[in-house]
């Protein structure tokens, strides 16, 4: 694997929404330096995701200085929103996760985000992600944390096994579906130069001056089906996956990382595979 490296970075600051692909990103321990740091949430306190609301898929934010985030959304007019003061936290779920969280302070955000769902929906802020949410300790060490994420800090694709995967769609009953773009994995991290399904075997990583603990494979859900374009879902990935990467009960593509340190990452540099 001596030619690996990293190919891209990709920023969500909103969960769910479009994301960022910057030339460089700092590592925190709970994640991508303004990565999904923001989420919205339903009535009762429930994340809002691309599982039950594709459209948020349109929908784009950019990181202002602080934290704040920029929307936008096609045919709506942009909205920033500033991070919010902590002066009072509201009870959110995410997935098996209750987790303490402060709502924006703009009432425009929360009704800018209900009209573009057409569900009342409000956006929320992390602001304290060295204690809010612990790492499923079924994985974890001792006081990891994680964002809004799904469940790890970073999420790690790469190229080779989209290319594999796209080969596995493309003989399969779904063939017009294919070949599926990268974005279906809303991954955080993609590595080019390795074999196919390579990084099923690593256990800890550097990329550039960063090393990661490899947690443990990712289990897709029925957000990698969303085109991220259209915000249309059709069969695969999932088929496919069901077909040919079935591991533990869990359809797998990528690896779920976990930072050893803080450092920067940046496009171009080497991927080293440490145990």
């Amino acid at each position: 694997m001596g030619n690996a490296l990293l190919q891209s970075i990709h920023v969500h600051p909103v969960k769910a929404f479009r994301g960022l692909a910057p030339r460089e990103a700092e590592v925190e321990p709970w994640g991508l330096a303004g990565d999904r740091r923001w989420m919205l949430i339903d009535d009762g306190g429930k994340v809002v995701t691309q599982r039950q609301q594709p459209r948020l898929a349109t929908a784009a934010a950019e990181l202002l200085p602080g934290g704040g985030v920029r929307l936008s959304a096609p045919g709506r007019q942009p909205l920033s929103v500033a991070v919010p003061q902590p002066s009072g936290t509201v009870p959110v779920q995410i997935f098996r996760d209750k987790v303490e969280a402060v709502p924006a302070e703009d009432e425009a955000a929360h009704a800018w985000c209900s009209a573009l769902l057409g569900a009342p929906v409000r956006l929320v802020h992390l602001d304290d992600p060295a204690t809010r949410r612990p790492v499923d300790p079924e994985y974890a060490l001792p006081g990891e944390t994680v964002s809004f994420a799904d469940g790890y800090p970073l999420l790690l694709t790469t190229t080779a096994s989209l290319d594999a995967l796209n080969s596995l769609i493309a003989e399969g009953e779904h063939a017009g579906e294919g070949p599926l773009p990268m974005n279906r994995f809303r991954p955080n991290v993609v590595v080019a130069g390795t074999e196919a399904w390579a990084e099923d075997d690593w256990t800890r990583i550097a990329i550039g001056e960063v090393s990661f603990r490899v947690a443990k494979p990712c289990g897709r859900c029925v957000v990698t089906t969303t085109d991220q374009d259209t915000t249309e879902r059709g069969r695969e990935p999932l088929h496919s996956l069901g077909r040919h990467r079935r591991i533990g009960g869990k359809l797998v593509f990528g690896q779920n990382l976990v930072p050893l340190g803080p450092g920067t990452i940046r496009v171009g540099d080497p991927v080293r595979v440490l145990g």
